[in-house]
């Protein structure tokens, strides 16, 4: 597979549940809304039409309210149930058209899924729990028991091995069970809203967890969730779905800025800006600053992708602007308060 090629390549996927999909497929496409087509046909649009691509470490983030189709989708995407149509590649391999043991390898060897219910082995030990993908494909004993131990370290959980699941905390037994997912070694792994029966404070270790296992991993995430938080903190790009449709994707600052149309910027309103957006979206060129070349030079400095909440501070510290740098250290432009303040002003 080339360096280029998408690691998961999804094109015009449908899901419809009732007897009669291809009328209400050609209903949708002639822009009838998915609850007139439920009343005419009594089939159930659950994934419209969508087209996307995922390269390799990246994690993409679909997020959408209850019932907009997030979770059918990534069942899709597994074929834990069966697209209506469409097509779905992933690493190399035309998903829809493999067998029951060419989507066993494909579980066993380059795809992992990390469900919001745990299903962890209630019999089995915490160790165990972890091993379990590796002894289905064979590894002896000692090597996936050695293996397991080290994913425990790993995921913060050195030690607790020999307990049994219920002897955990939630925020535990969803830690054995991202464990158990990365055991097998995949390329894939799919999060179907692992953390939203967390506790706050938990589900936000657990976000952090995952950030940090995914800039030592660099595997290939899609993360199904309905809190845009979580999303800003977790995406590379975001796709937000509203009735088995994406209605845009991008990434959090080019939602978060340009939203596509009313349902997403009713998603970005209340959206934390100062943690995404940075100097570079704020400031004025330093030609327009009206600064003389010795006041611009006494002035504090940023880099342009330093995020607002890193350096308002900074700014409010002072009556003067900060200025913007460049890698090389050469001044873009200026940041004043009235920039930032204008860049965060509610959106009305």
């Amino acid at each position: 597979m080339a360096a280029d090629t998408p690691i998961i390549d999804v094109s015009g996927l449908w899901k419809v549940f009732g007897g009669s999909a291809e009328e209400a497929k050609r209903l949708a496409s002639a822009g009838v809304s998915r609850s007139e087509i439920h009343e005419r046909t009594g089939s159930l649009i659950a994934v419209n039409d969508v087209s996307f691509s995922v390269a390799a470490g990246e994690t993409f983030v679909v997020m959408g309210l209850s019932g907009s189709g997030k979770s059918t989708l990534i069942r899709c995407l597994a074929r834990l149930i069966e697209p209506t149509s469409g097509g779905i590649e992933m690493c190399g391999e035309d998903l829809i058209a493999l067998d029951d043991v060419g989507l066993r390898e494909i579980r066993r060897h380059r795809l992992s899924m990390v469900f919001q219910h745990f299903g962890l082995f209630p019999h089995r030990t915490v160790l165990d729990n972890v091993a379990f993908g590796p002894e289905v494909c064979g590894v002896p004993r000692e090597q996936r028991r050695a293996d397991a131990l080290e994913l425990l370290s790993t995921v913060g959980l050195e030690g607790w091995g020999d307990h049994y699941p219920q002897q955990l905390s939630g925020g535990m037994q969803q830690r054995v069970g991202l464990a158990r997912a990365l055991a097998v070694d995949p390329d894939v792994l799919f999060f179907d809203e692992p953390f939203s029966a967390l506790d706050p404070l938990i589900r936000r270790d657990m976000q952090d967890e995952l950030i940090e296992l995914q800039l030592k991993l660099q595997r290939t995430l899609v993360f199904i969730t309905h809190d845009f938080t979580e999303a800003l903190r977790l995406a590379d790009r975001i796709a937000i779905m509203r009735d088995g449709e994406f209605v845009q994707v991008g990434t959090a600052v080019e939602i978060i800025t340009n939203p596509a149309n009313d349902y997403v910027a009713a998603f970005t309103k209340d959206a934390p800006k100062a943690k995404v957006l940075t100097a570079d979206h704020a400031m004025k060129p330093a030609a327009s600053a009206a600064l003389t070349a010795s006041e611009l030079a006494g002035l504090a400095r940023v880099g342009r992708w330093t995020v607002l909440e890193d350096f308002i501070p900074r700014l409010l510290s002072s009556p003067d602007p900060i200025a913007v740098e460049d890698d090389a250290g050469a001044v873009l432009g200026v940041v004043s308060h009235a920039d930032v303040a204008r860049l965060l002003e509610p959106r009305r």
